[in-house]
């Protein structure tokens, strides 16, 4: 299959990129002077993308690209893909699901615990050696609280299995009712953040949830609460959320996506209730491998006209 175009959006991984350079062509989006020469002169020779959550195929240049066969997802997320344009040209869509979901679930009850818990505060209290000069802050108890879960999905499962380990409260909100018999339901995200002390963001990102978390939420969360978004930045009113923080009407966040990545709001920078990530929630070593694997594997099952893995178009 060395014949055969692939066109890599953005850095990614390099691992992915050595195992795409053994069994394919590939091309690297990042490294062109110039987007418009690189289509005029191998737009003809990619037959598959692979993207991920900062940059996946949109519809300009799917068009772009006249022998286009399947885009595959370095993510679990599709929402820089356009689906249907896919769609209306057959073209295939793979992401890489399951992989990373373990990854995502631990980084999440992470965030709560250093939120809570202060950790990260803690541990600048001490290298600054001001623990010399008194006690550190008292910190809030994780354990047995009522966690509200957008987004009961692979991930949201996940989550909810740890946080259960904790002795806490599951409630949730997602587009059906889950056979969940010891999981409280609640159809609106608002009576969600009512009824929880934390909620945590897991849902895909379509228009439907984009500024799902908006000031109703917080406010519904209100001054004892915790946000915590694993999920996509663009989940939450960013400006709603910083005012919050800021104003004390949230008690405290804990934040891996943003956005306008890798832009963060520099208000954010100097609240010690906040810990922020630089959306490194699936980024372990042995997970983006596997990733990195599941993308490779998609394309050669395409290419020798076999099912694919893990199919979305």
């Amino acid at each position: 299959m060395e014949n055969v175009g692939v066109l890599m959006t953005c850095p990614m991984s390099a691992y992915l990129e050595l195992q795409l350079e053994k069994r394919f062509t590939l091309f690297k989006l990042w490294e062109t002077p110039s987007r418009t020469e690189f289509l005029d002169r191998f737009a003809g020779s990619v037959r598959a993308v692979v993207g991920n959550t900062k940059l996946g195929a949109d519809s300009e240049l799917i068009d772009s690209l006249p022998r286009l066969e399947i885009v595959a997802s370095y993510s679990v997320g599709l929402d820089k893909i356009d689906l249907e344009k896919c769609r209306e040209k057959g073209i295939r869509v793979t992401n890489t699901p399951d992989v990373l979901t373990d990854d995502v679930a631990d980084a999440a009850i992470g965030l709560i615990l250093a939120a809570l818990r202060r950790i990260c505060a803690a541990d600048v209290f001490v290298r600054s050696g001001l623990w010399r000069n008194g006690d550190f802050q008292l910190a809030i108890k994780f354990s047995g609280k009522s966690i509200g879960i957008v987004g009961l999905g692979r991930i949201g499962s996940a989550i909810a299995k740890r946080a259960s380990a904790f002795n806490c409260t599951i409630n949730y909100q997602s587009r059906t009712k889950k056979q969940y018999p010891n999981y409280t339901y609640y159809p609106n995200i608002v009576d969600l953040a009512s009824n929880s002390q934390i909620l945590v963001i897991a849902c895909a990102l379509t228009d439907e949830t984009r500024h799902i978390v908006n000031r109703q939420v917080i406010d519904a969360l209100g001054p004892k609460g915790f946000l915590i978004n694993i999920g996509r930045g663009q989940h939450v009113d960013e400006g709603e959320l910083v005012s919050a923080l800021r104003e004390g009407r949230l008690a405290g966040a804990g934040l891996d996506v943003f956005e306008n990545e890798p832009d963060v709001p520099e208000l954010l920078f100097g609240l010690e209730n906040v810990v922020l990530l630089p959306h490194v929630g699936s980024d372990s070593v042995e997970t983006s491998r596997a990733m990195a694997d599941l993308v490779v594997s998609n394309l050669e099952l395409h290419f020798h006209d076999k099912p694919l893995l893990t199919p979305v178009v």
